[in-house]
């Protein structure tokens, strides 16, 4: 066997007769070249392995970028969100509770495009979604009163402004006046009834009204027409209350009577103190 060996060349002189004058021999050398064949099937044989090796290196390192392309995808897919364990549906989607339909979808679906791929996000965020507009179904179905609203309304009103205006608070003086005086009225009514009822103590109810309206208001006038308004006016409130609306509060008699003249008393301390 001759494999891995590198043979000689052999030579061979062909002594071949000349033709035409002169009798030299024309030399002729046949060298087969057993080692330049050997070393030529090498050579071809090491470049065919080396371009294999570059191109195994070549579609490795694709390979590996394209791993480290899809394994950084996966790993952005999997984002988890961060308010996924927030027990409010609002703040769980990082909207208001005024929020519009349009707004609380938009919230949604940016959320939904963020965190998509981490199902346990997608299941919260989709949560929060439902029970919102199941509560806006519910409240479009049920309203509820607005009561600081119709309030605001009631007061904007230009009849209940006009009235309003008519009072105007005075100074601590005047309140702890007044106060004092229908207070120590109310006691006596309660304290000293008669079998007519507090005549007495109503007529004196009166005339205290007026008193206090002219020492504020400076006008006779003024002061009767308050004073006689808010008597007249208290006195039915008082009594379609104990009639219609309140329980018997006081025993007695003139339960009726006592009662009417303590809830009068209240409205023409309100009269005397803060009327203008």
């Amino acid at each position: 066997m001759s494999s891995g060996l590198t043979c000689s060349p052999l030579r061979y002189n062909m002594g071949l007769p000349a033709r035409g004058l002169g009798s030299h021999k024309k030399q002729f050398m046949f060298m087969p070249s057993f080692g330049s064949s050997a070393n030529l099937l090498f050579l071809k044989r090491n470049g065919l392995a080396a371009s294999t090796w570059r191109y195994k290196q070549r579609v490795g390192s694709v390979k590996c970028a394209m791993d480290a392309t899809f394994g950084d995808s996966s790993n952005e897919s999997t984002v988890i969100f961060p308010r996924i364990n927030v027990k409010d549906p609002y703040k769980r989607l990082g909207i208001s509770k005024e929020a519009s339909e349009d707004e609380i979808q938009s919230a949604r679906n940016f959320l939904m495009q963020t965190y998509g791929g981490h199902k346990a996000s997608v299941d919260a965020i989709e949560e929060a979604h439902d029970k919102i507009i199941m509560q806006k179904f519910y409240e479009r179905k049920n309203p509820k009163i607005n009561v600081k609203k119709k309030v605001r309304e009631v007061t904007q009103h230009k009849y209940v402004q006009a009235f309003t205006s008519r009072f105007r608070t005075p100074s601590t003086k005047v309140i702890v006046k007044t106060s004092i005086a229908f207070l120590v009225l109310g006691v006596l009514t309660v304290l000293f009834p008669t079998e007519e009822g507090p005549t007495l103590q109503v007529a004196i109810s009166l005339i205290l009204t007026m008193y206090f309206i002219h020492d504020r208001l400076k006008t006779k006038l003024r002061a009767f027409l308050y004073g006689a308004g808010s008597f007249a006016f208290s006195w039915l409130l008082g009594t379609f209350l104990m009639v219609s609306v309140m329980p018997p509060i006081l025993k007695g008699p003139t339960s009726l009577e006592v009662t009417t003249s303590l809830i009068s008393y209240i409205l023409l301390w309100v009269s005397s103190t803060y009327l203008r």
